[in-house]
């Protein structure tokens, strides 16, 4: 059991003299100051609301990374909701198949927070449909299971088993410091390729964004419509199962030696692990190039790669 006296910002207040207070009323028990939103850096975890996500805050030496809310992944079926229209999920889909198939990659992708950065924790939202919302594996009268529960179960138990090894093949700036060759201005039509000349371009340490952005490691500002970004990444054997990790804020596009490997829409609010074919990789030097595109509000662009290892968690 784990006290949290606050969800979010709802009726959020004087948080340290609350968690403290708590803490000392039931010593016996972790307190969360506040599941989301609002952290100020005092109780037993960290805790972030990511949808759909997953996403994991960074761990601290006396807190845990804890995922408090994730998921949200919408379907309605027709005869078993609380009201027949205006329901919502905050990402919805059309049948049970693509529905599992969005949750199986979403737990995948959780797989990897365990490893890197040390998720310690996480909260699937939600067990049912409730009310106007049709976020539930079960629907609201828990009379249908919505996914493919074989599925979910698998990948469940594999976040409980042997865990892999991540391989920082070329590192994102929550390793450390890395160079970028970047624009705001509209490139050439060639500029993903290998032989483009990107010498007149700026130079930047990533990532690159504005300090407003929630969960951007910032090197360089960026705060215009759209970025072009190049880095050379030097490999001594190809990789078995690469994984870009990257941020992006908004819509990002992501090529390796002339070829898009990734097109991702919307925002992360952490940097997140996206799978990719080892075709487009070699041993030797590799161009990675990137563009993102902000729409509104925050904005971010960092972009680095991973080798997964299965059965080496160190």
């Amino acid at each position: 059991v784990m006290w949290v006296p606050f969800n979010e910002g709802w009726g959020q207040f004087d948080t340290k003299r609350i968690t403290a207070w708590v803490k000392e009323y039931d010593p016996s028990r972790l307190v969360n100051c506040a599941s989301g939103w609002n952290d100020v850096g005092v109780g037993d975890v960290h805790d972030i609301h990511s949808y759909p996500g997953p996403a994991s805050p960074k761990p601290e030496e006396k807190r845990a990374a804890v995922l408090g809310e994730f998921g949200g992944l919408g379907l309605p079926l027709a005869g078993h909701t609380w009201q027949a229209e205006k329901n919502w999920g905050y990402r919805s889909y059309e049948d049970s198949a693509a529905l599992t198939d969005a949750y199986v990659t979403l737990l995948e992708r959780l797989r990897l927070l365990i490893v890197d950065p040390g998720l310690s924790a996480a909260v699937y939202t939600q067990t049912t449909d409730v009310e106007i919302e049709v976020n539930g594996m079960l629907t609201y009268d828990r009379a249908k299971i919505k996914m493919d529960s074989e599925r979910v179960a698998k990948v469940n138990r594999e976040l409980y088993g042997p865990l892999p090894k991540i391989v920082h093949l070329a590192p994102s700036a929550m390793e450390e410091s890395v160079t970028w060759r970047y624009t705001f201005e509209t490139p050439a039509d060639d500029w993903v390729g290998t032989g483009f000349d990107d010498t007149a371009w700026k130079s930047g340490t990533g990532g690159f964004g504005t300090e407003q952005t929630p969960g951007i490691v910032l090197g360089t500002k960026w705060d215009t419509s759209d970025i072009w970004m190049r880095r050379s990444i030097e490999l001594t054997a190809a990789p078995q199962h690469p994984y870009l990790k990257l941020f992006h804020d908004e819509d990002c596009e992501v090529y390796i030696n002339g070829q898009q490997v990734a097109a991702l829409k919307d925002y992360t609010t952490s940097y997140v692990m996206v799978l990719i074919e080892a075709k487009y990789l070699h041993a030797g030097e590799n161009t990675l190039a990137v563009h993102c595109h902000n729409k509104s509000g925050g904005q971010g662009a960092d972009v680095g790669l991973v080798d997964l290892v299965e059965g080496k968690a160190e």
